[in-house]
Parts: structure tokens; C-alpha cells; sequence
């Protein structure tokens, strides 16, 4: 079920939303619950390089994971097959489907950004039908060397979150990302949607932080993230993400209306 991706991926290009799937709260509670963890990488493109590095990553902290690439290409599909270099990695065609498994996590990432916003719900809706019980879905989006990131954690019951993740020394204003939000949020970027004060919130933070920069990029990023949680947003991030650029607030401050 879907489309072929567009195919385009660079190495180490999802090295973000892997460690929010190793670490993250939800989805490392979720992997080391399971009895025979899964994760799925769904539409992984004409190069399975991030779908290896993400087991190798899981690997470290997840040894008991399974890592299944999923592509609706079958030629991209027979093209991995020859990749699967760490142990429990597997590929095979299939879309939203998730080829009948029933993975503990899905990350679908840099998929729905081909289709229309109206598409969204019913591609979050089919994907977490399948999930096993305690599933998580991870689905967003990012630039093309993984310096800008954006994603949604969801559960069976729906959007639990938004993070946003980036690389902070390169940073110019936090808004740099929105042009990389998930396909939900993107296009209500606009004045009148909770997104769009979010990311204007957060730009005036990081001004105000400014004088922090002598310090280091890091120092004015945790002095912006301080002053957004003292603005009363639901700021979730564990003081070691907030270091690795990481930002991650309630799905509610931020859903569309």
C-alpha cells in the first residue's frame, strides 16, 4: 500500500531519529518490553545504508532487535538483499501494510512527505493498526544530510509528541526547521495555528538567549529551551537530549487546528 519513494538517501543522514529510537523514552521502553523485538524501516530508497545503520545502532543498545527494511520497489528490494551485512536484518516489499508484520516500532521517514496533508491520517492510522501491542510509529522528515530533522511519536491511541532536532553550531534560527516538518504540520506553518506560535516562540527564545552564544551554540540552545519551558510550553526533553539539539514538546501544544 503507497507509492515508491523518491529514492534519494545519503549515509548517516537519519543518525538523529536512530538515537531517538535507541533512547528515546517511548520507543526504548516499547523494544525492551517485547519478547521478540521488531522494527520496521519503512521505505528505506534506492540505497538500504540508513536501513543498516540503524540496526547497527539498535545493535549497541538493543541486542535482541530484528530490523526489517521495507520498499514497494522490488528491484530497490532484491538491490538490499545484498546488504544485509549485520545479523537479524532483513528486507522485503511492502508499504504501509508493513508487509503483514507486526513490528514493536515503525520508522517511516522522509515517506509522506510526497503525499497531500488529507493523506496523513489514513497512512498513520494504517500503519498503527499493525503495530504490535506497546507499538510505537516514528514518522517525519529531514534535509538531506540529517542536519535539520523533524518527527512525530505516535502510539496506537495517536500523536504523542513533535521533536525537533538539530544540529545547533549551524544554526541561524530555530524556524530553520519548519521547512522540514512532518507532512501533518508543514503546511500550517501559518498565523492562528499552535505550529506556527511554537516555532515563533521559540525564535524569540532563542534571541533572547543570545547573549549565551559566548558561551557556545550549546549553551544559547539550553538557555532557549529554558526560556520556552518558563513560557509555560510542554517541554519534554531530558536535559541529554536537549545537548544533542533535540527539542520535544506535547502533540497538543502543536497539533493542527
Amino acid at each position: 500500500m503507497g507509492n515508491p519513494t523518491r529514492g534519494t538517501t545519503n549515509p548517516n543522514r537519519l543518525r538523529r531519529v536512530d538515537r531517538w529510537i535507541a533512547d528515546g523514552p517511548e520507543t526504548s521502553r516499547a523494544l525492551r518490553a517485547a519478547a521478540d523485538p521488531l522494527v520496521v524501516d519503512l521505505g528505506y530508497g534506492a540505497s538500504p545504508v540508513t536501513t543498516v545503520e540503524l540496526a547497527r545502532r539498535l545493535r549497541r543498545t538493543h541486542p535482541r532487535v530484528r530490523v526489517l527494511g521495507l520498499e514497494i520497489d522490488q528491484e530497490r528490494v532484491a538491490a538490499a538483499a545484498t546488504s544485509a551485512d549485520p545479523p537479524r536484518l532483513e528486507f522485503r516489499r511492502g508499504g504501509f501494510e508493513l508487509a503483514g508484520t507486526r513490528p514493536t516500532v515503525v520508522r517511516a521517514f522522509n515517506v509522506l512527505r510526497q503525499y497531500g496533508e488529507d493523506d496523513v491520517a489514513a497512512a498513520w492510522r494504517t500503519m498503527l493498526d499493525r503495530l504490535a501491542p506497546g507499538g510505537i510509529l516514528v514518522e517525519g522528515t529531514c534535509d538531506e544530510i540529517g542536519r535539520l530533522c523533524s518527527w512525530v511519536t505516535l502510539s496506537a491511541e495517536g500523536p504523542l509528541s513533535l521533536t525537533l532536532s538539530c544540529k545547533v553550531s549551524a544554526l541561524v534560527r530555530p524556524s530553520t526547521v519548519a521547512e522540514r516538518l512532518p507532512k501533518a504540520l508543514i503546511h500550517r506553518n501559518v498565523p492562528g495555528e499552535r505550529i506556527h506560535t511554537f516555532m515563533s516562540t521559540v525564535d524569540e527564545c532563542w534571541a533572547a538567549a543570545a547573549p549565551h552564544r559566548a558561551y557556545g551554540a550549546r549553551a544559547r540552545w539550553l538557555a532557549t529551551v529554558e526560556l520556552l519551558a518558563a513560557r509555560g510550553w510542554p517541554v519534554r526533553s531530558r536535559p541529554a537530549r536537549l545537548r544533542l539539539g533535540e527539542l520535544t514538546v506535547d502533540w497538543s501544544a502543536v497539533a493542527p487546528r
